[in-house]
């Protein structure tokens, strides 16, 4: 039954928006599940309004925000079998598939905004790979959205070292990242970024990790108090679109897709740094602690980190292997 009425639910909101797109030739509908008022959000809109522009409206651009027909673990499956156009997705739902796409998540690596950049490059030896691999499950990557570091929420104290995260459960978005907690004394939670709201309201779990953006999108400084600046995480976003239905358009109305997805991830990667600035600024002012770790103490966070790079190599073999040497000669 809870299937059914889910099913009816996504159906229904696909067939209101039906009638907008009818004088259009192409249709893409994508679905995202942080609201439209986020960062991303806003960068979808940046890519519509392109779109639909430069097409004179033979293209059409939906957007279903705040999860509305798709969680995001529910969408590499919903774009490769063609359930829907396109989505965005965090790059960790893809580790089933591609085990390496956690190369993102890999403890304190992508340190510096340069590394990051170099790392998700078009075509740079640690993105490419994994683009080439996610095409294999039936999406093709079109743009990078940038969500920035990854940080923890607590309430009453910040999460200073591992000594804090000792038996406590933790809200973590990915497996590596839950292989990270774990190395810390953690109890990691895997819950998705629209259900993390109810988490802390409800004390599921005990400390949150997400990036500061999603803080102020979601209004999370109504459950969490604390924030602690570790950015021990590179957070990745990607938009992926069906590859039968990419392959089938004709190629004009492939090249103003393109032309627009480059721009979109342009501009969400260059305003990173204001997004997130605004962000602390947002949470402080509503009223949360921002604290962030001194060095001995993001030293010993580095200390229990090891075993995660050990995991991550031996999960991921020879591809791995050569996205981690690319990562480190960065």
């Amino acid at each position: 039954m809870k299937a059914f009425s889910w099913a009816m639910g996504a159906a229904l909101a696909l067939g209101l928006a039906a009638g907008t797109a009818e004088a259009a030739d192409t249709t893409l509908r994508i679905s995202l599940q942080l609201p439209l008022t986020s960062h991303l959000g806003q960068n979808l809109q940046l890519f519509k309004d392109e779109v639909e522009k430069n097409s004179n409206g033979d293209i059409a651009v939906e957007i279903y925000d705040s999860a509305q027909l798709y969680k995001d673990k529910e969408v590499p499956a919903a774009v490769g079998s063609g359930a829907i156009e396109m989505g965005v997705a965090s790059l960790t739902r893809y580790v089933g598939d591609v085990p390496a796409v956690d190369i993102f998540y890999q403890p304190f690596l992508f340190d510096t905004e340069d590394k990051v950049r170099a790392a998700v490059a078009p075509g740079s030896p640690v993105r490419g790979p994994l683009d080439d691999a996610i095409k294999e499950t039936g999406s093709t990557v079109l743009w990078w959205q940038a969500y920035g570091g990854a940080i923890m929420l607590s309430n009453g104290a910040p999460v200073k070292t591992p000594d804090d995260m000792k038996g406590k459960k933790v809200r973590v978005f990915g497996k590596t990242l839950g292989d990270f907690v774990t190395a810390a004394g953690g109890a990691p939670t895997l819950i998705s970024g629209s259900e993390q709201y109810l988490a802390y309201q409800r004390g599921t779990v005990d400390i949150g990790m997400t990036g500061v953006s999603g803080v102020k999108s979601r209004k999370l400084w109504d459950v969490m108090d604390t924030i602690t600046v570790t950015n021990n995480a590179d957070i990745e976003f990607i938009v992926v679109v069906n590859t039968d239905f990419w392959n089938g358009l004709p190629d004009a109305h492939k090249e103003i897709i393109q032309a627009a997805a480059l721009k979109a991830e342009a501009d969400v990667r260059d305003r990173m740094s204001q997004i997130e600035a605004d962000a602390y600024a947002a949470a402080e002012e509503n009223g949360m602690t921002v604290y962030t770790p001194t060095a001995d103490e993001m030293a010993a966070w580095k200390a229990v980190s090891q075993p995660v790079y050990e995991a991550y190599i031996e999960k991921t073999g020879d591809l791995g292997k050569s996205i981690m040497d690319a990562a480190k000669n960065l």
